[in-house]
């Protein structure tokens, strides 16, 4: 009698995070299906994965209801990556960004519901805290919302609240803190500030850092984004489910620390990457000043223990956009 492999299906997983939970689990021997339609992921990041006979992928929008019934009929758990990112890209089109975040979750959730899918493990966004001041940030205690953006992150749990108290399910979600690692896209308007700094030294280009420097945030390695998605999917602990965690280090770094890590790193590949002078703008639209997380709540409920901290992960992201990117 053989044992059945359970399925996977990972929205958004030919984007930075969703490629790199398809590789971990195909990697651990599941079935992972990918939904994408491609709109800020990229082919090239599941390229690798397309002659596994455990990996499929389903092209459609989460914002079409029969795509997400037909991506998720006879799996077994689900990790909701896909969602248009950014607080600027909110700020200038606020309507998409809650028609993908919003509209689209609720479509998930809807289709999850249907299919009676064992958990639904989504992500959430450090965004939630708005304009509270309190450090760490402990997941009972949030502010105001400082951007279109954070409002549908936090009324993804909202809905994934109710829908877990009305039909049953098992909703998790993962605030991610700054997130950042291999595969994560430097180009575009609206890319991340470790690979779009990381691109720019290479280029022996001046970084702009927004304001003077001294924002901090809690910069979380992918590594450390996987080990809790997979704790979150997998646990059998009650306690832990229907809730959300602060998915980061518990740590923070400040921007200009940040540059110097970058510099430090990169230039043991190219020493003039050293001499590289940072610049500084002003202060960008919607953003907090200090992101620190408590990861209390997770160590205890979901035994989750960071596996990077920030130098040795961005030693290892620089690494792999040198052998990559250059």
């Amino acid at each position: 009698m053989s044992l059945t492999i359970e399925t996977i299906l990972i929205t958004g997983g030919a984007g930075f995070i969703g490629s790199n939970l398809t590789e971990y689990f195909l990697n651990k021997g599941y079935k992972v299906r990918v939904l994408d339609n491609f709109a800020t992921g990229h082919r090239y990041n599941i390229n690798p994965f397309l002659a596994n006979p455990n990996f499929t992928l389903i092209e459609g929008d989460i914002r079409n209801l029969a795509d997400c019934r037909n991506a998720v009929r006879s799996a077994n758990y689900v990790l909701h990556q896909a969602a248009l990112g950014s607080v600027p890209r909110s700020i200038n089109d606020p309507i998409t960004s809650n028609d993908v975040n919003v509209s689209g979750f609720l479509n998930m959730l809807v289709a999850v519901r249907d299919a009676q899918i064992k958990r639904f493990v989504y992500a959430a966004s450090s965004s939630t805290y708005g304009d509270s001041e309190a450090l760490p940030k402990v997941e009972d205690k949030i502010g105001k919302p400082l951007s279109p953006y954070a409002i549908t992150k936090y009324v993804n749990e909202l809905y994934a609240d109710i829908f877990a108290k009305t039909y049953g399910l098992e909703c998790i979600g993962l605030r991610y803190f700054n997130v950042f690692g291999r595969r994560q896209d430097p180009k575009g308007a609206y890319a991340a500030v470790i690979p779009k700094f990381v691109m720019q030294l290479m280029a022996h280009e001046s970084p702009v850092i927004n304001g003077d420097g001294e924002h901090s945030r809690d910069f979380t390695y992918i590594d450390n984004v996987i080990q809790m998605n997979e704790r979150a999917m997998t646990t059998s602990n009650k306690e832990a489910v229907n809730t959300v965690y602060n998915t980061a280090v518990g740590d923070r770094t400040t921007l200009n620390q940040l540059a110097s890590y970058l510099k430090k790193y990169l230039s043991v590949y190219d020493p003039e990457i050293e001499t590289i002078k940072i610049k500084h703008g002003t202060n960008r639209a919607g953003d907090i000043p200090h992101s620190l997380a408590s990861i209390k709540k997770a160590q205890q409920l979901l035994d989750y223990q960071p596996s990077h901290k920030i130098g040795p992960g961005l030693e290892e992201a620089v690494k792999w956009y040198w052998e990559n990117l250059k």
